[in-house]
């Protein structure tokens, strides 16, 4: 059960009423909360028995109203134990008593571990905490309930971020000796839990201060195979023992060479392994060498001789050996490739063939070179797509055009064969579907289309024309397209990375701002002052992380005067200027917007005690940030190891020392030495 559905049943469990989104804009994470409460060990304000439910209940009104934990909605955020809050309206009727779970007879908490309020597998140094905790909307008051044995404690801490400032200042002022204490606490009591050494590993899998030898086996429990590998890591993959590492290797990394894919694929004994991994590289039109495609058509599987058969570099003789392939899907899939090499008497077969579809792949690739006539087109046995792909006799194409059902013409707007008046007709069309698809075909000049009445949204998500990235490197025709009355005929051109000066002028003031965005994105003479506009609405994508912020005409000098600015995401950059100091970094990482706060996270000036601090920020990706800062504090570092929320991202740290990550590497199972 997943944390969201085991909260949702503690809440359930107590008559509490969710409100809102489980994301919380405000307040530190549960786990920095308790951190935060163990650090300030507030003396407790109510210590009752654990069967005391009609005082827990009176107590428990009595210090959310002294607190003024409650907004004026009555609402407060609640964890019930576990790793995230929830909005929660505190009415009359909940009996918040009920998260505690049921005490057995003698008194003692259920030892069920999936009891409400307990969270197997964590620790903090002080031992698993049962219980759960209340914090008000503003991230400032907090109010634990920790059930020990058979007590159950109440604690107060307000002015929660002032704590977190001086547990912060605190920290980095540590001692020897308290560095000393921390990573022996590590190892303490006989070890950390179970759940924490598994989390030891995944960070460890990752650290760069762990020799790649005692890296690689920690990786059959935490693989990052996307992006380009060092070679000792690919290597890793390519003959990993297990399918699943080898798997996903070929799925999702783009630097593998012809080499290695014969490597991984004839390296496979299952054949459903072998045909899974030659369907990727058809489906990726990878590069694969000769001997692979070779071996593959010979293969014993159907399904991996079918699968070869879509491969993009098949050598002539592989095609023809395998349009006489046993198999009527493999000769389907592999005619349009070993038709131009076929003789005629082969042709013949292949169009008479006794499957189905091996006569409408044969049928498809005559007829781009024999027009489909009315009567061949009449008799039917045609393949489904042959008014979109194949030759069509004018005097067919002339009555489909005119009187053809909606859904020929639509095809035929598609037909890169289809004579120029024709289209121009069908650019006249009354279904919009078919003027759409003319209105981007090639053949026009910009005056015919933009003479089609064509419909374009401009939020629709688009990519660029394949014929006009074919144009890219030629002057004339990116001034022709530029000026296109087609806005993804313009945001086509902008995916060059490169254009005339005066096509980047034009471009760069585009109405349709994507057009400005695909410009940033991908060509290099986008201007500075476009750049900093795309920049103030535009948050960055997987395709072109970073942009336009690292790109090379991005304004960098003169960006001081945004420190103040009201918009966060020109306010940030003042960070980018050379002249800007460490002191706007940490004023910056205690801004109100998320995003500037990021920024400071990630600047290399952030110092110390702003990154301790940070660890207790409410967003998540700002907390990873600032566990990346080299110079933590080895008190903070070993209590962000023994907590089973942020173990894993804690073993990844570069500063933990070489002793300390000797001992983790022995406790999970291997050791470097």
């Amino acid at each position: 059960m997943g944390r969201t559905e085991q909260l949702t049943q503690l809440l359930e469990r107590a008559g509490l009423e969710r409100v809102g989104t489980w994301h919380v804009e405000r307040g530190m994470p549960p786990h920095s909360a308790r951190r935060l409460l163990a650090w300030a060990a507030p003396e407790p304000a109510v210590v009752l028995p654990r069967t005391d439910a009609d005082g827990f209940r009176r107590h428990w009104r009595r210090l959310v109203g002294e607190a003024g934990l409650a907004d004026q909605d009555g609402v407060v955020l609640i964890d019930g134990g576990q790793t995230i809050w929830a909005y929660v309206r505190l009415e009359a009727e909940a009996d918040v008593y009920a998260l505690l779970g049921d005490p057995d007879v003698d008194g003692e908490v259920d030892g069920d571990v999936d009891r409400p309020g307990h969270r197997p597998g964590y620790e903090d140094g002080n031992g698993p905490r049962d219980g759960f905790q209340a914090m008000s909307t503003d991230g400032e008051t907090l109010l634990a309930v920790t059930v020990t044995g058979q007590e159950v404690r109440f604690a107060v801490l307000d002015r929660l971020s002032e704590h977190s400032e001086r547990a912060a200042l605190e920290a980095v002022r540590e001692t020897e000796q308290e560095r000393e204490a921390a990573w022996a606490s590590l190892f303490a009591e006989g070890g950390p839990s179970e759940a924490i050494r598994r989390a030891w590993a995944r960070g460890l899998a990752w650290n760069p201060t762990v020799s790649e030898e005692f890296r690689e086996p920690l990786r059959d429990i935490s693989w990052n195979l996307y992006g380009s590998l060092s070679p000792e890591a690919l290597e890793a993959a390519l003959t990993h023992p297990e399918w699943r590492v080898r798997s996903q290797l070929a799925q999702v990394n783009p630097y593998l060479t012809a080499e290695h894919w014969e490597r991984l694929i004839l390296g496979e004994e299952l054949a459903k392994h072998r045909r899974l991994l030659t369907m990727l590289a058809a489906d990726q039109r990878a590069q694969v060498t000769e001997e692979t495609c070779r071996r593959l058509a010979a293969d014993p599987s159907v399904t991996v001789r079918q699968e070869t058969a879509r491969l993009t570099c098949l050598p002539v003789s592989v095609s023809l050996a395998l349009a006489a392939d046993p198999d009527g899907t493999v000769r389907a899939f592999v005619c349009r490739a070993a038709w131009p090499h076929l003789d005629e008497a082969r042709r013949r077969a292949l169009l008479a063939d006794p499957v189905a579809g091996v006569r409408g792949a044969a049928r498809r690739a005559h007829h781009q070179e024999h027009p489909v006539t009315s009567t061949d087109f009449d008799t039917g046995d045609l393949p489904d797509d042959v008014l979109e792909t194949c030759r069509l006799d004018r005097d067919l194409a002339l009555r489909l055009v005119r009187h053809g059902e909606p859904d020929q013409r639509a095809a035929l707007a598609d037909n890169p064969h289809l004579e120029p008046d024709l289209l121009i007709e069908l650019g006249r069309d009354a279904d919009a579907r078919v003027r759409n698809s003319v209105a981007l075909r090639p053949e026009l000049s910009e005056r015919e289309r933009a003479a089609i009445d064509f419909e374009f949204d401009p939020s629709w998500r688009t990519s660029a024309l394949p014929w006009v990235v074919a144009l890219h490197d030629d002057p004339d025709a990116m001034r022709r397209l530029a000026a296109s009355a087609h806005p993804l005929v313009r945001r086509s051109v902008a995916r060059a990375p490169h254009l005339p000066q005066d096509v980047v002028a034009g471009l760069a003031v585009d109405e349709d701002r994507v057009v400005q965005l695909f410009l940033a994105e991908s060509c290099d003479d986008a201007p500075a002052d476009m750049l900093l506009r795309v920049w103030q609405w535009w948050r960055g994508s997987l395709s072109f992380p970073d942009r336009p912020r690292n790109h090379p005409n991005f304004p960098s000098e003169g960006l001081l005067r945004y420190a103040d600015d009201p918009n966060p995401r020109l306010r940030q950059l003042a960070l980018d200027d050379p002249l800007s100091s460490a002191e706007l970094v940490d004023r910056f990482s205690r801004d109100t917007d998320t995003e500037v706060r990021h920024r400071a996270a990630t600047d290399p000036r952030l110092t110390p005690a702003s990154a301790v601090r940070l660890l207790d920020d409410p967003d998540r990706d700002i907390r990873a940030a600032a566990l990346r800062v080299p110079r933590l504090p080895a008190t903070v570092l070993a209590s962000l190891l023994r907590d089973a929320e942020t173990a894993d991202a804690a073993a990844a740290h570069p500063g933990l020392p070489r002793d300390v990550t000797e001992r983790m590497l022995g406790l999970v199972g291997t050791t470097d030495g």
